[in-house]
């Protein structure tokens, strides 16, 4: 009997000794304690050392303060069109009031995901299977504005919910790749379509510049030409009129007929004698050994004026 009151007195003293002991807590930074005393809330422990009386407070919950993650399991959910997605995300969230979070529901971390879920189903059955993956954002928002409306009564700050995937069934997705397969194809004959109309386009562009210069060229070579024998036209002029006027003014000057008719006699003895080859025979209307009629013929004297 001795024996067994003292097991009892050492159970019961070593009880007393943990709770003397767990009425010593250290909080850490970005937590808090719930404080119970008698059963009733008494008071919330922010980071640091705290004595809590003996059989009087027990601390009831402890909170994290830090930004969660929360992972929304997948759900089926179905589209506008009746088709049947697998669709699941990934909830931010932060606890702002430990004492709401702690009294205002059992569970916020299971009411935040079912909430979550409930609200996807009901905004993806207004979209269409194809809008559903471009509509992240809305379906993101409209699960962030239904937690925030909650947010205050669980003591939580909701900062963002994110769309993970969404996963049609195998037959939609075969039907989505063979529409995108011929998306594709259709981009890529539209491509080499308008490759080869540019290439044309260029290639007669091409050509047409060709013929322009080619003309423009032609046109420039015509000028020069035509501007070359102006230029020698005008030169020719000049050197016959130079020639005419040296030619007055020498025959005008003393001895200046006797000199041209003699120049005259020269010419004509020289061609004269170029007909003379031995095979040709040639007439001549005048006696070429005299020389004085055949320049008289012509309006020339060997001395006077013509």
């Amino acid at each position: 009997m001795a024996a067994f009151n003292s097991i009892v007195w050492g159970i019961i003293i070593l009880y007393t000794l943990i709770k003397f002991a767990r009425c010593v807590r250290m909080v850490p930074t970005q937590s808090a304690y719930i404080v119970e005393r008698l059963g009733r809330y008494h008071e919330t422990l922010r980071p640091g050392f705290h004595v809590l009386i003996p059989f009087v407070d027990q601390v009831r919950f402890i909170q994290d303060l830090k930004e969660e993650s929360i992972e929304v399991p997948p759900q089926m959910c179905f589209t506008r069109d009746n088709v049947q997605v697998e669709v699941d995300g990934i909830i931010y969230m932060a606890v702002t009031d430990a004492e709401a979070a702690s009294y205002g529901i059992t569970d916020f971390r299971f009411g935040a995901i079912q909430l979550a879920q409930t609200t996807t189903r009901s905004v993806i059955g207004t979209l269409e299977l194809d809008r559903t993956f471009e509509e992240r954002e809305a379906v993101s928002g409209q699960v962030v504005k239904v937690l925030t409306e909650v947010s205050k009564a669980w003591g939580l700050r909701v900062l963002r919910f994110e769309v993970k995937n969404i996963v049609p069934p195998a037959s939609v997705r075969d039907a989505m790749e063979r529409q995108m397969g011929a998306e594709r194809d259709r981009r890529a004959l539209l491509a080499q379509a308008e490759g080869e109309k540019r290439s044309r386009i260029n290639s007669s562009e091409g050509k047409r510049m060709e013929a322009i210069n080619r003309s423009e060229g032609e046109k420039q070579k015509r000028i020069n030409e035509a501007e070359g024998r102006a230029a020698e036209i005008m030169a020719l002029a000049h050197a016959t009129a130079e020639s005419i006027e040296k030619t007055g003014a020498a025959l005008s000057a003393p001895g200046g007929e006797a000199a041209m008719a003699l120049r005259l006699s020269q010419q004509m003895i020289g061609r004269l004698s170029g007909l003379a080859d031995g095979t040709t025979q040639v007439m001549l209307a005048a006696d070429i050994t005299r020389v004085d009629t055949l320049l008289e013929g012509l309006g020339i004297r060997r001395s006077g004026t013509a």
